[in-house]
């Protein structure tokens, strides 16, 4: 697959993560190409340009753009891990740029503001409110993505809190949105988490903008409650891939003496998850870990995990997020240790957990959902 970026500011070697062999995918995308290829041939930055980049993948937008003052913003980790691994590998160790998770923002006015779209809508709403406070009225605003993923939503919410929007032509299926900043738009407060009652709990749970099914308790998540592993002796439980928490405060209620670790790459789905088990009957230890995977758990050092693994990564589907965290779980767990999995029927995961631990056993089933448990 192509390594190598070649654009206007430069050529430049790029990753992405986590790290599989004979990787088939590129870390950057036609958008990126076409949103660096427009700056360059408008003399859109200065010297002195404040630059903030928003949702920036494996950080292609910042390698190519490091001579200038940037602060790059997004609520993945991994994305932020990759963005120092590609500044390194091209040897741009540069101090004016800074790297900022999503509930973070800075307060000075900005020149440029460049937006990779995210899959969340919700989530795009709400990075344009926080954007609000920052821009003045001759901010540039510049939105990048593939066509098919973005839809007229994306229009009508930069038109509601930005300013007049007009689009590019496409280019190899990308299209750039442009806005003209309407400074007499009000203000919105900057947006709390969506709540709702847990069913057959006393838990109101909270969600942030980019905390996936923000509005309701989604179906495998309800499966997945209605089968938890009771593992009586478990003394350390992982939440893998924690989301907003709800099944680390179960297990929680389940094992009162255990300690809890909630374990998600999203800044916002750690927050998420720390607010709600402040409402936890028993609240014993727990820990919150932005974290990709579990590189920062010893060898042998917890007893049981439970992971629902997503199956995308941005914009693009597949398992390698999944079988990066089963890699991660079998060095984690003590001997006779536990994962349980769930995931959509046809994705097949019981394949992958034979693979690494030579056993897989299905717990419960439904038309949709399968629960796997793998023992170390």
């Amino acid at each position: 697959m192509e390594t190598t970026l070649a654009v206007p500011q430069g050529q430049f070697k790029l990753q992405r993560l986590p790290l599989r062999k004979n990787e088939p995918l590129r870390a950057w995308d036609a958008a990126d190409e076409y949103l660096l290829a427009h700056l360059a041939e408008h003399d859109l930055l200065s010297n002195n340009s404040k630059i903030i980049i928003l949702n920036d993948s494996f950080g292609a937008l910042t390698t190519a753009l490091h001579s200038f003052t940037i602060t790059a913003i997004s609520d993945s980790f991994i994305s932020q891990q990759a963005t120092l691994i590609n500044l390194s590998k091209n040897n741009q160790v540069n101090h004016a740029i800074t790297l900022k998770s999503t509930l973070e923002w800075p307060i000075e006015p900005v020149d440029l503001v460049l937006i990779k779209v995210p899959k969340t809508m919700a989530f795009f709403e709400d990075q344009l409110i926080r954007l609000q406070k920052i821009l003045t009225k001759n901010t540039i605003v510049i939105a990048a993505g593939m066509v098919k993923a973005m839809p007229k939503t994306v229009w009508k919410l930069m038109e509601q809190y930005i300013g007049t929007t007009t689009p590019s032509l496409a280019k190899k299926k990308a299209r750039l949105i442009f806005t003209t900043i309407d400074k007499k738009n009000t203000p919105h407060k900057i947006p709390t988490p969506h709540c709702y009652p847990l069913e057959n709990t006393p838990y109101t749970i909270h969600n942030h903008a980019n905390v996936f099914s923000r509005e309701r308790l989604d179906i495998g998540t309800r499966f997945l409650l209605q089968n938890l592993p009771q593992k009586a002796m478990a003394q350390s439980i992982v939440d893998l891939g924690c989301g907003n928490g709800i099944v680390g405060l179960m297990l929680a209620e389940q094992h009162p003496h255990a300690t809890l670790h909630f374990v998600d790459e999203s800044y916002m789905a750690i927050a998420s998850a720390q607010e709600n088990f402040k409402q936890a009957t028993n609240p014993q230890q727990a820990t919150f870990n932005v974290a990709d995977g579990l590189n920062n758990f010893k060898p042998n050092s917890t007893d049981l995990i439970v992971c629902n693994p997503p199956f995308h990564q941005q914009n693009t589907v597949g398992n390698q997020m999944a079988l990066s965290l089963f890699k991660h779980a079998k060095n984690a767990l003590c001997q006779t240790g536990e994962l349980w999995v769930i995931g959509n029927r046809h994705l097949g995961y019981h394949l992958n957990l034979k693979y690494y631990f030579g056993n897989c056993q299905e717990i419960a089933s439904n038309t949709k959902f399968v629960i796997w448990k793998a023992i170390k």
